[in-house]
């Protein structure tokens, strides 16, 4: 498959119709965490509890999905964290996952730009994340995204974008 163009690929907020789609990412996800050894639990998600918990009364956190085409090939789920002392709003990264076959075409970097615009504009201290230490292909695209460890616990790694990281992320680029 030829390269994006990442004009192309569009990220945004998912819609309840589309909880199908969400629940199959997440069980792709799930499958991937586990073929790499950092998922052995029991996936429980379901139609119903991504409606009750996505799209009820209180969203819990929000799905951001990339489409190139009309075709869905990745998502993101997130939500915001508030720090008392700080007084401040940040966005968590729970799940980023891009379909096997449109890997490594920038997909990923327009879902972390549009967290970071996002974080950015509800003025967030920080955008974080882990990600597992086996996940080489993880780790280096979230270090050219700027991502800083700040922690690391067993195989655990623990990542954040801070406020001038996101403004460098934001930044336009000769190519696009």
């Amino acid at each position: 498959m030829p390269i994006l163009h990442r004009s192309r690929v569009i990220a945004r907020p998912a819609i309840q119709t589309e909880i199908p789609l969400i629940l199959n990412f997440i069980q792709k996800k799930a499958a991937f965490d586990a073929a790499m050894g950092s998922f052995s639990g029991t996936l429980c998600a379901t139609e119903e509890l991504l409606r009750e918990t996505l799209f009820g009364d209180v969203p819990f956190a929000t799905i951001l999905l990339a489409e190139v085409d009309n075709h869905i090939v990745g998502f993101a789920s997130y939500y915001f964290r508030y720090s008392s002392f700080k007084a401040q709003p940040s966005v968590w990264l729970d799940d980023l996952y891009v379909n096997d076959a449109m890997r490594n075409q920038g997909i990923g970097t327009v879902l972390m730009k549009k967290l970071a615009e996002i974080a950015n504009a509800k003025n967030c201290s920080h955008l974080a994340w882990t990600a597992w230490k086996d996940n080489i292909q993880a780790i280096r695209f979230y270090q050219q995204m700027g991502g800083e460890l700040i922690e690391e616990k067993d195989k655990l790694l623990f990542f954040q974008l801070d406020r001038t990281a996101i403004a460098h992320l934001l930044q336009p680029t000769l190519h696009p």
